[in-house]
């Protein structure tokens, strides 16, 4: 089985079909994803889905592009909102330095917020950084010596020292269908060095769909061409690499639960 830990079910472009989409995805061997929240206002949506569908989990956040319009005053609001069973981690949170939607203050403020609430609750904070990776590396350093807490770079595009700061710290680093596009050799040649018990797939759905579907809506079932990159550049099978993720992605969401089918069998590996 593979794990899309990263994609937006709520959003609008799959209301038509979401039903077949989540289809499409269990046939795919894609058995569990978490749909990530991207706003406070908007968390409701983001949980209805994880609550209509058994293997499907989300997280709390707010996307640093919103963070001026919900300032977090701490993290109270988001570990509130964590106590539901199906919240598995608090994010997307980060800095965003490309775009900069909000202002760089209240992304830094948010930022530390989130990772409060991870600290707090030991659920992974899930972390979007664009142009901003020594800032984003010196944050996590700092709030790491207030005490540990799990989490990831999610849509990894950053450079040789982000990963490896990651790594350093502790954190896993997931991969899109950026790493599949044909100009991406250099962002291949960073994922080469990470190690495999530190790696993770997923879609972004619905952007960033892989090769051969670059340009169309991104679905779940398509963590399936990333996947099949990433085993080749590691040099493992494809079964082996699925294995890797999966079990990463549960060592990390420790409040998320394997599918039941596939319980037995993870757990005598184990």
């Amino acid at each position: 089985m593979l794990v899309d830990s990263h994609c937006h079910l709520d959003f609008p472009e799959f209301a038509p079909e979401l039903d077949a989409v989540v289809a499409r995805a269990r046939d795919a061997g894609v058995k569990t994803c978490v749909s990530i929240g991207t706003t406070l206002e908007k968390f409701p949506q983001v949980l209805a889905v994880a609550e209509r569908f058994e293997d499907i989990w989300c997280s709390v956040g707010i996307h640093p592009h919103e963070a001026e319009p919900e300032l977090l005053g701490g993290p109270e609001p988001l570990i509130e909102r964590a106590q539901h069973p199906k919240v598995v981690g608090i994010g997307e949170t980060g800095l965003d330095f490309y775009y900069n939607h909000s202002p760089r203050e209240p992304q830094i403020a948010n930022f530390r917020a989130h990772i409060a609430a991870s600290r707090e609750l030991g659920l992974p904070c899930i972390v979007h950084t664009r142009n901003a990776d020594a800032e984003t590396v010196d944050i996590l350093r700092d709030e790491m010596k207030k005490g540990a807490f799990p989490g990831l770079i999610h849509c990894f595009t950053g450079t040789q020292m982000l990963a490896d700061a990651a790594v350093e710290l502790g954190f896993c680093i997931s991969v899109s269908g950026i790493a599949t596009f044909k100009k991406s050799d250099e962002l291949r040649a960073v994922l080469k060095t990470v190690p495999l018990d530190r790696l993770l797939v997923e879609t972004d759905a619905p952007y960033l769909a892989p090769m051969p579907y670059r340009g169309k809506r991104n679905e779940p079932s398509f963590v399936v061409n990333t996947a099949a990159m990433l085993a080749e550049l590691k040099g493992v099978g494809t079964e082996e690499l699925a294995t890797a993720t999966t079990d990463n992605f549960f060592r990390l969401f420790t409040k998320a639960k394997r599918p039941s089918t596939f319980a037995g069998a993870s757990a005598d590996k184990r």
